[in-house]
């Protein structure tokens, strides 16, 4: 009972301090109940490896295969029950045991032949990162396919390129966009590799020597060579879960969760880098891109004339946390032992968590990116805020041959000064120097003053990075 009489609610989390990921596909992936799920879907792994090599009943796995289903437990049963334990397996083998007994005793006692919590509970893992991953990967597909277009469409489109908040020199709006679409891709490419070769099964036992599961398959069947019984059950554990063959166990070999965080970690903040640029380029006075308009979204509580760039902000605060969650991860290497007390414990809810914010991150880039509303016309008039000091590198450059390099940069350093501090462009200024008088042919000027006429190898650049094509998930 609660201190006011009525009854003690029950912990859900709502995702109401973690909006980024709230009702995304990877929210549902990465849920207790998918958790659950996972870890059953271990334990039936299992059941049909060992049954395939002959050391348990082929009829035990199909009942424990049948079984198990999540909605056969008890999950916020299981939950409490792990408070007595430190880890949800040991009352979930107990509880999946009975639901196995139920339908056939004898094949409850082939639940969990020779393995320990940590198996069970880390291919689990495994499962919900590879089904997450292809969530996360498709996400990262569709926001680089996206970016592609902007690239494409914006190729030529001027823009002013900023430096520690500054304009500095022009470039093209395709060039930025086809920045971020490299980012996404490299993204991709991280989770590739641990989605291909980085999510292994787990097959230890007790202590990492697999002595549990080889004792009973001596039991249940002809095990005269256990080196060969161990490759054969791991290779075939790894088949029936489609995770990836470890060279060791890993109890205390964390490198897996550390690869994984990493990737992670990068992908969050790349995704970053395209909101947090979204942030700069919607803001009022610059105005140059804006996230798709949606009613509703975006409203202020105090202030009706606001449209927040929300896609961006949701972002951000993931690429703000999933690095410290991946920085975490990697402490989580240090382990004493042959399993940790604390470290192990410690990844479980770090790792969702990463998932979780990552996966809702791509999702949201990948709607960001779709939608993003593109400003050419506000592009070329903040072009033209500085009276053409955009372009005083171009201007200097060509004068350092006429007038020495020196010269030149000092006189357009003076000159830019003149023109702020008077209010007028660049090219007025200059014209009236008396020192680069008879120095430019007629027109020349005027021409290199444009800022549209100096955005360098933007064009071919952008050529360059949509050759690049990511490999969609399978």
């Amino acid at each position: 009972m609660s201190e006011e009489g009525g009854p003690v609610p029950v912990p859900i989390d709502s995702g109401l301090l973690s909006p980024v990921r709230v009702g995304t596909p990877v929210e549902a992936a990465t849920s207790d109940q998918a958790y659950l799920q996972a870890m059953l879907d271990a334990e039936a792994a299992l059941a049909r490896a060992q049954a395939g090599l002959g050391t348990l009943p082929a009829s035990a796995a199909a009942v424990i295969t049948a079984a198990a289903r999540a909605d056969n437990l008890d999950l916020l049963a299981l939950a409490r029950a792990a408070r007595e334990t430190a880890n949800p397996v040991v009352g979930l083998v107990a509880a999946f045991t009975r639901v196995v007994a139920a339908t056939d005793e004898t094949a409850a006692e082939y639940v969990h032949r020779g393995s320990t919590s940590q198996d069970v509970l880390d291919t689990g893992t495994m499962l919900v990162a590879q089904r997450a991953l292809k969530l996360i990967r498709g996400d990262l597909h569709r926001a680089a396919e996206a970016l592609g277009h902007l690239a494409q469409t914006h190729r030529d489109t001027p823009a002013a390129a900023r430096t520690l908040t500054l304009h500095a020199v022009p470039t093209t709006f395709g060039l930025k966009a086809a920045g971020w679409r490299q980012l996404v891709l490299d993204s991709a490419d991280r989770l590739d590799k641990v989605a291909e070769g980085g999510l292994p099964v787990s097959l230890g036992g007790a202590a990492g020597t697999l002595a549990g599961y080889l004792t009973y398959a001596a039991i249940d069947g002809d095990v005269t060579d256990t080196g060969d019984y161990l490759d054969r059950l791991t290779e075939a554990y790894a088949a029936q879960t489609g995770l990836a063959r470890p060279s060791l166990p890993w109890h205390a070999l964390r490198t897996p969760l550390h690869d994984l965080g990493a990737a992670l970690a990068h992908t969050a903040a790349a995704l970053g880098k395209i909101a947090v640029d979204v942030q700069v380029l919607t803001r009022t006075e610059v105005g140059e891109a804006t996230e798709p308009a949606v009613a509703g979204r975006g409203a202020s509580s105090a202030m009706p004339h606001k449209r927040n760039p929300v896609l961006a902000t949701l972002i951000r605060s993931a690429a703000l946390q999933v690095p410290a969650l991946a920085g975490a991860l990697t402490q989580c290497l240090t382990t004493e032992d042959e399993r940790s007390g604390g470290a192990w414990h410690a990844e479980w809810l770090l790792l969702r968590e990463a998932l979780r914010l990552a996966g809702g991150a791509a999702y949201t880039a990948a709607e960001l990116a779709t939608g993003l509303a593109v400003n050419p016309p506000r592009m070329r008039a903040n072009l033209d805020l500085t009276g053409s000091q955009i372009v005083s590198e171009r201007i200097a450059a060509v004068l350092a041959p006429r007038l020495g390099k020196a010269v030149a940069k000092q006189l357009l350093t003076l000159a830019s000064a003149t023109a702020d501090r008077e209010g007028r462009s660049l090219g007025e200024v200059l014209e009236q120097l008396p020192e680069i008088q008879g120095t430019f042919n007629e027109g020349e000027l005027a021409g290199l003053l444009d800022p549209t006429r100096y955005t360098g190898a933007a064009g071919p650049l952008v050529d360059r990075a949509l050759k690049r094509r990511g490999t969609p998930p399978l």
